[in-house]
């Protein structure tokens, strides 16, 4: 089996438009939840969301380009060409061997939503020839390999919250059984409009407390609904050997990945956390990770009464009572909100950060212990821990689990 490694990130965040700056952000604990400035909130009972502030799509692509691309595309396209300029990979790998997996949650819901109303207002004829190509979840994935010349392997994968967890674990599994030497790997997302966020907040997903400063909070017991943010992050992962033999800069070694269902419910956890616990176990084993070993988490942690519980069982079904107590633990989604596709994939950059830099971002906005969420979450103050050992974890709607594993080199 191949090693594979980091060698490339890129993010577009509500923390920063590079990783950089989220990275500096995310230690510094900045909260990037505000009232929301897209659409007008009038008569909505959920006013605050993690907006992108200050994005040019021409950092990445030109204006002709930018005005057929949808905002969740020119997300991802911003976060792909980040990361391969940080690897500089490009013109070191034969474009055969290099893979695109890139996914949406929702896809282009701001172009759906513009061509509806032409439809309505001014009928079919005046829908635009570019509605569906802007639209559809995979033209992220395909307008990237068309940038970067990717010939191999190439998909959307679109499984909700655990999106771009998926696209880094399928990634993954691609190099390690010999499919390509590099893949680029994220999610995208941007889906702060008064659709979605009115029919997030009709499911009662959605956090009703209207104050940035207090929205967010994982694992807190007075949490009571998820922030929707967006954004986007990719990775570039390659060989081990390949990326040595040019001489690359490394983050961290992908490790371990697993991939589970609850098969329980259309938006509920299951009870017992037993997916996610299972999905934890497949990317520990699969990680060669030693038992007690010094690990950070960045779990899913949405701020929702039943994800953190339920994820906080599926750490202690997993992992042990005492290993799991003795994990750092935290949620960035307390400073980005939840991102959905795009949440996987930033979550494992900070995770190959953290490995990298021996510092451990915080759970912001932490000040009520639940007596259901009863581990160490690192609240709201970064933390200086050199672990060798990291895992991502993301729940989806529709049951979906993932677990990244990496590893300090």
């Amino acid at each position: 089996m191949n090693r594979v490694v980091v060698t490339g990130v890129g993010a577009v965040t509500p923390i920063g438009n590079s990783t950089p700056e989220f990275w500096a952000n995310a230690l510094a604990g900045k909260c990037g939840v505000d009232h929301i400035t897209r659409f007008d909130t009038s008569g909505m009972k959920v006013t605050i969301a993690a907006e992108v502030k200050g994005f040019d799509p021409l950092c990445c692509m030109e204006k002709a380009e930018a005005r057929k691309t949808d905002l969740y595309a020119q997300y991802a396209m911003a976060a792909a060409v980040e990361a391969m300029n940080d690897s500089g990979l490009e013109g070191h790998v034969a474009p055969e061997r290099l893979g695109v997996y890139v996914g949406s949650g929702i896809g282009g819901m701001e172009t759906f939503m513009q061509e509806h109303c032409k439809l309505l207002e001014k009928g079919p004829k005046r829908i635009s020839p570019f509605f569906i190509p802007m639209m559809i979840c995979n033209i992220a994935a395909g307008n990237i390999a068309i940038r970067f010349h990717a010939m191999g392997p190439s998909m959307d994968i679109s499984t909700a919250c655990a999106t771009s967890a998926h696209t880094v674990g399928e990634a993954f599994h691609a190099i390690r059984h010999g499919y390509a030497d590099a893949m680029i790997a994220g999610g995208a997302e941007a889906t702060i409009n008064a659709l979605a966020v009115g029919g997030f907040t009709s499911c009662q997903a959605l956090t009703s407390r209207n104050d940035p400063k207090t929205a967010s909070i994982p694992f807190d017991k007075r949490r009571d609904g998820f922030v929707i943010g967006e954004g986007g992050a990719a990775l570039v992962l390659e060989e081990y050997e390949h990326a040595v033999a040019r001489g690359a800069k490394i983050y961290a070694e992908v490790c371990g990945y697993g991939n589970t269902n609850d098969a329980y419910h259309m938006t509920a956890p299951h009870p017992e956390a037993l997916g996610p616990a299972n999905a934890i176990r497949l990317a520990l084993q699969e990680g060669g990770i030693p038992q007690d070993a010094p690990l950070y988490i960045n779990a899913h942690g949405t701020s929702t009464v039943l994800n953190d519980k339920t994820e906080t069982l599926a750490f202690k079904t997993a992992l042990g009572e005492e290993w799991a107590r003795k994990a750092q633990i935290s949620s960035t989604k307390g400073m980005t909100g939840h991102m959905l596709g795009a949440t996987g994939a930033l979550e494992a950059i900070a995770c190959a950060l953290a490995l990298r830099d021996g510092m451990l971002p915080p759970t912001v906005g932490y000040e009520e212990p639940d007596p259901a969420c009863d581990l160490d979450y690192i609240p709201n103050t970064a933390r200086k821990s050199a672990v060798e050992y990291a895992l991502s974890t993301n729940l989806g709607f529709g049951g979906h689990n993932a677990c990244l594993a990496f590893r300090k080199l």
